[in-house]
């Protein structure tokens, strides 16, 4: 295994922050400065970074039914609830999987396996997000068709999406969208374009992982099965 994969693995940076620690000289394999892009072998050499012993810590994988008002980071500068604070003894550090707005609810993945954080995010594995929205106003069938077509954004036309009507109410309408893009508030900005902008939305699910059976701030571990399910989604040989 390259070394930089190794140390992302042990979660003490990202690849390439790993590469930065490699190239400072902070790191040493069996006690010699190491280079950027060397093969270990985990199981017989002796990783230091900063004088501390690297050891791989066993992968934990969590869903939380994401509350409102909670901010989706490890911390948060301005003393704000974060989604770590609702989650507890689980024996290593975790990390969220993307991002959703402080206002949004819902399904939200964390894990210290980066590999598989990589690949959920990547729009090039096209994992299947679902959401459902509140939004402003009686949505037209020809507004859903646009959705589901795609639609032109300051930062770009947007992927065709699964999009559909579930109920109106009151001048509002909830929608569901199925999209597998990362873009910062993109579903915000998709029904902004459309004229509907979002009064509530909710994440139902990252694949097939969903979190209805939680209360808001709730979590739980997935299951062996739910864990297979995710990497096969992302590509991940089964031996990963």
């Amino acid at each position: 295994m390259r070394l930089q994969k190794y140390l992302a693995a042990c979660s003490i940076a990202s690849r390439r922050g790993s590469e930065k620690l490699i190239a400072e000289g902070r790191v040493t394999v069996n006690g010699v400065p190491a280079c950027v892009g060397m093969i270990v072998d985990p199981d017989a050499d002796v990783i230091h970074v900063d004088g501390s012993l690297v050891q791989e810590d066993r992968k934990v994988y969590v869903v939380l039914n994401k509350p409102r008002d909670t901010i989706t980071s490890a911390k948060d500068t301005h003393n704000r609830k974060t989604v770590l604070d609702c989650i507890t003894g689980v024996g290593v550090r975790i990390y969220p999987v993307g991002r959703l707005d402080r206002d949004v609810t819902g399904a939200l993945l964390l894990t210290n396996d980066g590999e598989l954080t990589n690949r959920l995010i990547h729009p090039r594995y096209e994992i299947d997000k679902v959401y459902q929205a509140w939004v402003d106003g009686d949505v037209a069938p020809q507004t859903i068709e646009k959705l589901k077509h795609g639609i032109t954004l300051e930062d770009g036309p947007t992927s065709p999406a699964k999009a559909s009507i579930l109920r109106t109410r009151s001048g509002t309408t909830l929608i569901r969208l199925v999209i597998h893009e990362g873009r910062k508030r993109l579903v915000k900005r998709m029904c902004a374009a459309v004229g509907h902008p979002v009064l509530e939305l909710r994440r139902i699910s990252i694949g097939k992982i969903r979190a209805n059976d939680l209360q808001p701030g709730e979590w739980r571990h997935l299951t062996p099965e739910e864990v297979c399910a995710l990497k096969k989604l992302a590509r991940i040989p089964a031996s990963n």
